[in-house]
């Protein structure tokens, strides 16, 4: 009974939470598909939330894939956020 409570626990925290909260809190990846036309600038975490600043992509603009990484101090949880521009 008991493994099950925990499991139904985990379950729930962890399809509750947007996939960027999980990337930040228990580490793993999360990925961002950007509007189309549009490139990345800069991006940052405000609480449990990403931010991040596009602009519109000049025509000869090839689309880039960044990766924002999280580096903790003792390197045990450690999230990624793949940012993909697209065309």
């Amino acid at each position: 009974m008991r493994k099950i409570l925990l499991l139904l626990t985990s379950v729930v925290v962890l399809t509750s939470c947007t996939q960027n909260q999980r990337a930040k809190t228990f580490g793993g990846t999360a990925e961002v598909n950007l509007p189309k036309g549009e490139r990345l600038i800069d991006v940052t975490w405000k609480g449990e939330q990403i931010w991040y600043l596009t602009e519109k992509m000049p025509e000869d603009y090839t689309p880039k894939t960044y990766n924002f990484q999280e580096e903790s101090s003792f390197g045990v949880i450690e999230g990624t956020v793949v940012f993909k521009e697209n065309r």
